[in-house]
């Protein structure tokens, strides 16, 4: 029953987000698929299922539910998807919007205490193909590149070219741009050499870091 009423809230949660914005069905079934209460800190429970931000612990945040499905949906994902890497795992919740798109889901995180905290969630939520490691994001993971998609979860001035090394021929890599007074989100698609850009709209988030946290 209990589970049952988390999944409602879910589906309002994603129904308010299409009125907002609208979604594509995949998109809008993955969002109505996972239970936000479990990635958030029990003092916010309350408001898992507001279009708001939340605090995490260590200073980070987990993004409003509405970033997360325009970040999903400006990833273009179809069903030639297969491998997504992700920059910034936090409470893990972006990871498993997108664990319910593509096969392989691939995140790094800084801090050590969130890294293992996600590990520990997926493990008991049942996500199996989720993977995470503690490392400073910048640095790729490239074992298991390339990437069809690449997603990063923090604000970056410029994109590494090593990120873009890992991803794949035609691929797709969304990220927070910080231009000066403002986030952009950015759509970059790589075309042999070449790497087309888009600039999609604007948003917020905490600013990506180097090396890693204990």
């Amino acid at each position: 029953m209990i589970e049952k009423i988390e999944l409602q809230k879910c589906k309002r949660m994603a129904d308010e987000i299409d009125r907002v914005f609208p979604l594509e069905k995949s998109v809008k079934e993955a969002i109505a698929s996972v239970k936000r209460e479990l990635f958030v800190p029990a003092g916010f429970k309350h408001f898992a299922y507001k279009l708001d931000a939340l605090p995490l612990s260590s200073n980070q945040w987990i993004s409003s539910p509405l970033t997360v499905a325009k970040m999903t949906q400006a990833l273009m994902i179809d069903k030639s998807v297969d491998s997504v890497l992700e920059i910034g795992c936090g409470s893990g919740y972006q990871a498993a919007i997108l664990s319910r798109l593509i096969r392989r889901v691939f995140s790094i995180e800084r801090i050590e205490k969130l890294s293992k905290e996600a590990k520990e969630r997926f493990k008991k939520l049942g996500f199996h193909n989720i993977n995470v490691r503690c490392d400073d994001g910048q640095n790729g993971w490239s074992s298991f590149a390339p990437y069809d998609r690449i997603l990063f979860s923090a604000a970056a001035k410029e994109i590494p070219s090593k990120i873009f090394d890992q991803l794949k021929d035609g691929g797709i890599l969304v990220a927070p741009i910080d231009t000066k007074d403002r986030h952009i989100i950015t759509r970059f698609t790589k075309d042999g050499p070449k790497i087309k850009k888009e600039e999609l709209q604007e948003c917020l988030f905490v600013p990506i870091l180097s090396g890693t946290e204990k």
